[in-house]
């Protein structure tokens, strides 16, 4: 574990407008939406997208002759997006440090009075122009896209194969999956429109085609084959992208992939490149996952999602041998709020839930998309493990976004104490618990450890990017020995009072000790 902790550290060159992420082992660059680029005075703004994977049927298909039938019959269906945003000129870079009275220094303060910048706000505004893909669902007007795209345009136009161009209308829109829906008014119904297909379907190895605006290049048709299914990519907490290698470039962010019947089965979304161009590793949003977003954003304008109200981790070998499962499975529900429909069910802190309305739970990260796809208000029977046997439970499911209104989400991320005497330490992202014959047990630790136990890891927090996990055992905290999760808490409030930015951590696992410096996240 601790390898990969210095493996972790190691930093590399980020890629502007670019995030870094690990992908099998590696740390990469992926690179997602807008790339901005300085031409002629102007910011253009020019979406990055990745590509997704073909549908095939239970047999092996042979490699087609040609994709130009299935090209000419789609490529009216898939637009052209272009967006305008007014950029504040104050909102420049940083200018560059120089020894005192050195003529370089002379030269960038008079640069940054005349144009504008973080020393200098004589810039005027300007307008930055962004390009991307999208597709038409309905010849009535309704057109899918990325919501990195369209996000923060004042103006959002839709260029159809034959060059017209028409206003639209945001619809509604989706951080957490990248998704968003527009609609024009045109005169007539628009020329074409393509029906979604059944991402779940798709296999690794099937053909599929890419139609977008790479580099303002409309109309690119590209194919290549599903690469991989389901990857976490960590974009949002419902990662489960295709990935590809059809080749797609900047520009055809929110274009479709499509396979070999002409059905949208993913919209692309990202590529993972170190240069910023295709090395034929892209990632699409499961058109299982896009349309049910596009339903919910056509009839109410927003999300409307699952919610239970837990906070879960992932089922290792060592806790499920602990808590006597016969395999890795199911999610670990770490802590419980109090207002959620959870806790009103009965689900403890401890328990694993194996089944949500009648769907297993095969991994930890399987939970949120099968919670967030479940009708609101829906009763449904969960199925959990509790001191070594099965109970089942009924819940009815709650709305995220009605518990992100009311703060509830917040409750689950503060530093609070949970049912089983777990404590949350929301500054680190972590969850701590004094050591007991249970946890002990629970970890496979031994008698003679000493410290707090982590029992708890938030997925964005520094601490899963420094590689600490659920039954490491912390000793100090900044020189400080810890023996119970409130000696945690209050060594972090007392470095938070003090304006420092991390704390040191002196942490045991496996064996083996380390000191590892945690990032204090803003409260």
């Amino acid at each position: 574990m601790f390898q990969k902790v210095f493996h972790r550290e190691t930093e590399m060159p980020q890629a502007q407008w670019g995030n870094q992420t690990r992908l099998g082992g590696r740390v990469g660059l992926v690179q997602r939406m807008i790339a901005p680029v300085l031409m002629a005075g102007v910011l253009i703004a020019v979406p990055v997208v990745a590509g997704l994977s073909p549908v095939s049927d239970a047999q092996a298909r042979e490699t087609p002759e040609s994709f130009a039938d299935l090209a000419e019959a789609l490529l009216p269906a898939v637009v052209n997006i272009s967006t305008t945003q007014t950029i504040d000129s104050s909102r420049g870079p940083d200018m560059p440090q120089f020894p005192p009275g050195s003529p370089f220094e002379e030269f960038f303060k008079d640069f940054f009075d005349k144009h504008g910048g973080p020393n200098g706000g004589g810039g005027q505004p300007r307008k930055a122009t962004s390009l991307g893909s999208g597709f038409v669902i309905d010849k009535t007007g309704y057109i899918v896209t990325n919501n990195h795209v369209i996000k923060d345009a004042d103006e959002i136009t839709v260029i159809l194969q034959d060059d017209t161009a028409l206003k639209a209308e945001l619809i509604g829109h989706d951080e957490k999956t990248d998704v968003a829906l527009l609609k024009v008014e045109p005169k007539e119904p628009l020329a074409a429109a393509v029906p979604w297909g059944d991402s779940d379907a798709a296999r690794v190895g099937d053909w599929v085609v890419a139609i977008g605006n790479p580099f303002g290049l409309g109309g690119t048709v590209t194919a290549g084959i599903i690469s991989a299914k389901t990857r976490d990519i960590n974009a949002g907490p419902y990662d489960s992208f295709i990935q590809t290698d059809a080749s797609i470039n900047k520009g055809n962010s929110g274009g479709p992939l499509f396979n070999e019947d002409g059905q949208v089965i993913g919209i692309n979304t990202a590529i993972f490149s170190p240069s910023g161009g295709s090395i034929g590793i892209g990632f699409a949003v499961p058109s299982n996952l896009a349309k049910q977003v596009v339903a919910q954003l056509k009839e109410y304008g927003r999300t409307k999602r699952g919610w239970i109200g837990v906070r879960i981790q992932s089922v290792g070998e060592e806790i499920a041998d602990g808590l006597g499962l016969d395999k890795p499975r199911g999610a670990l529900v770490a802590a419980v709020t109090p207002e959620g429909p959870a806790a009103a069910a009965g689900i403890k802190a401890g328990d694993v839930i194996l089944s949500f309305d009648g769907r297993p739970v095969p991994e930890m990260r399987e939970l949120p998309r099968i919670v967030a796809e479940t009708t609101i208000d829906k009763d449904v029977d969960v199925m959990v493990w509790r001191e070594g046997k099965e109970v089942d439970l009924k819940m009815a499911v709650g709305e995220l976004e009605v518990a992100e209104e009311k703060g509830l989400l917040d409750d689950e991320t503060k530093t609070a104490e949970t049912e089983d005497g777990s404590t949350q330490i929301a500054p680190l992202g972590l969850g701590v618990a004094s050591l007991d014959d249970k946890l002990r047990s629970t970890y496979g630790l031994g008698q003679d450890s000493t410290g707090v136990v982590i029992t708890a890891v938030k997925e964005d927090s520094d601490a899963a990017s420094k590689g600490l996990e659920p039954g490491v055992v912390i000793i100090k905290v900044n020189q400080q020995e810890v023996g119970t999760p409130e000696e945690v808490a209050n060594a972090v409030a007392e470095a938070i009072e003090q304006d420092r930015k991390t704390v040191l951590l002196l942490v045991e696992g496996k064996g083996a000790r380390t000191f590892i410096p945690l990032k204090i996240k803003d409260q």
